[in-house]
């Protein structure tokens, strides 16, 4: 991963289409355009799992659908608690043929469509209400050995003590790099994170949509809808507060701003 960030390989999010939508061949075209892009500018294609509990098509199963050509730094996929066991492990052995490495772990966001693995599914002993990313982590770290590299999420705006517990946990289950919620401006709790952690690789989020307010509830206090904000400008700041750290880019739009981010990372 720290080779990522010393070749200034953003990580560029694509969602993969709704199971719903009513447009499905136009929105694997369009999935097919972005991933290939990515690939063409050799970037890593982050691919998000059922993301905001909406129920979606696996980054995998398009993969495998269209044909797409993996180059294993190239690609990472997110990988969440919302599945049964079986499809877990189809995903995980799809990434595995395919030589898809990079796994983000993260808990997720549910909803009443989607199952949930139990404890007993991942092998889990004892009182354990429910699955978390430590539990998947650790599972997968057991079941497929040196095969994966694992990553896990990070959240500056949790009270600190709390995040940073849980943290040493997913690491302890096998985590070896870091992603953190969007920040837009100097963040002193991921600056904790930096001076605890100097030998992880962290990878920074950066929010690309103009409309700011919809992370309001990420932040913890209510952003104004009519907040100006510009996505660029902020993405070359955090560039110049963060040079050490990747960049995972969120909500990126592709028309309007795919070709200006190659000259924001100077």
């Amino acid at each position: 991963m720290k080779h990522r960030i010393q070749k200034k390989m953003y990580h560029v999010e694509i969602l993969p289409p709704k199971q719903d939508t009513e447009k499905l061949e136009a929105d694997l075209e369009l999935f097919a355009e972005k991933y290939n892009r990515v690939m063409e500018s050799v970037y890593c294609a982050s691919i998000t799992d059922n993301a905001m509990g909406n129920l979606a098509f696996q980054g995998t199963e398009i993969i495998e659908e269209l044909g797409l050509e993996v180059n294993p730094e190239q690609v990472m996929i997110h990988l969440n608690t919302f599945h049964t066991k079986q499809d877990l492990h189809n995903i995980l052995d799809i990434c595995k043929s395919r030589g898809i490495k990079y796994l983000l772990i993260i808990s997720g966001d549910g909803s009443d469509r989607l199952p949930r693995l139990q404890p007993s599914d991942v092998q889990v002993k004892g009182v354990v209400e429910s699955v978390t990313s430590v539990e998947l982590l650790k599972y997968i770290k057991d079941e497929y050995p040196d095969t994966f590299v694992l990553g896990a999420a990070f959240n500056p705006y949790e009270p600190p003590e709390h995040e940073f517990e849980k943290l040493q946990r997913k690491l302890k289950a096998g985590a070896s790099f870091i992603i953190t919620q969007p920040i837009i401006k100097k963040n002193d709790i991921v600056d904790e994170l930096l001076e605890k952690y100097p030998d992880v690789p962290v990878i920074i989020e950066a929010w690309m949509s103009k409309k700011i307010h919809l992370l309001s509830d990420a932040v913890g206090y209510e952003i104004p809808e009519d907040t100006q904000f510009d996505p660029i400008e902020t993405l070359k700041m955090l560039h110049k507060i963060y040079p050490a750290c990747g960049v995972y880019l969120s909500l990126l739009g592709f028309k309007t701003q795919y070709h200006l981010i190659k000259e924001t990372w100077i």
